[in-house]
């Protein structure tokens, strides 16, 4: 059986990425790896064992293009209002909640938000299958 283990972005600049997901989910770095042509970080929050796996290509100059098969990452948070105005307050500029619903029942409360790179992040209140 697979376990999910880890999402690989990569990132332009190392310091501003960590910063971000620092800030913004409160991941911490788990591990930093360095080679001679790219550095592994390696991000996870207290609450799992999944990671988000930042690829800094040394030398590189150019943004990064997410590309239109990339989707999001996603996460779960206890309260998604404080998260929502902390973010907001913190200058991060997620877009507005939104209510998913189907046949009358909330199946998910959420809002988008990108990284420093252009990625993007789902951040879901904690409910039902996410819960």
């Amino acid at each position: 059986m697979a376990k999910a283990i880890h999402m690989m972005l990569r990132a332009l600049d190392e310091d501003r990425s960590v910063a971000f997901y620092r800030r913004a989910l409160q991941f911490e770095v788990a591990e930093r790896l360095e080679f001679d042509d790219f550095v592994l970080i390696y991000m996870r929050s207290a609450e799992s064992d999944f990671e988000l796996e930042l690829t800094i290509n040394k030398g590189r100059t150019e943004p990064y293009v997410p590309g239109d098969g990339y989707g999001h990452l996603a996460v779960a948070v206890d309260d998604l209002d404080s998260t929502h105005r902390h973010l907001t307050q913190s200058g991060l500029n997620p877009r507005d909640i939104v209510a998913f619903e189907r046949e009358g029942k909330l199946l998910a409360r959420f809002f988008f938000m990108e990284d420093p790179d252009g990625y993007k992040i789902e951040v879901l209140q904690k409910h039902g299958r996410y819960g």
